[in-house]
């Protein structure tokens, strides 16, 4: 018991030091404006899809490696899905009121 604790306060340590990287990084490129504004804006989005795996894997223990792991990544793509489906279908009518309503 004593060594998987250990384990998983490693991986929360590990998971700590890399969230703290991953979110100075795009602090200090706005600050210091070191990038134009495309490479940041880059930097910035990139920096967030690291941050979202470094959650999934250090934080939520969103792992394939036994068939919980991968019915947490199933439901978790089910549940992409289906709010990428809601925000699309939200602009798309949006935008068709708009088009329509002519204001």
């Amino acid at each position: 018991m004593d060594q998987q604790l250990e384990a998983n306060t490693s991986d929360y340590v590990k998971g700590f030091i890399a969230s703290l990287i991953i979110t100075v990084i795009p602090f200090y490129c706005v600050w210091a404006k070191i990038f134009t504004e495309a490479t940041t804006y880059a930097v910035l989005f990139g920096c967030a899809i690291v941050q979202i795996f470094v959650h999934f894997k250090y934080f939520l223990h969103m792992e394939a490696k036994s068939s919980e792991g991968k019915w947490n990544i199933v439901s978790l793509m089910f549940t992409s899905i289906v709010v990428l489906i809601l925000i699309a279908g939200s602009v798309w009518i949006i935008y068709n009121m708009n088009i329509n309503m002519k204001l």
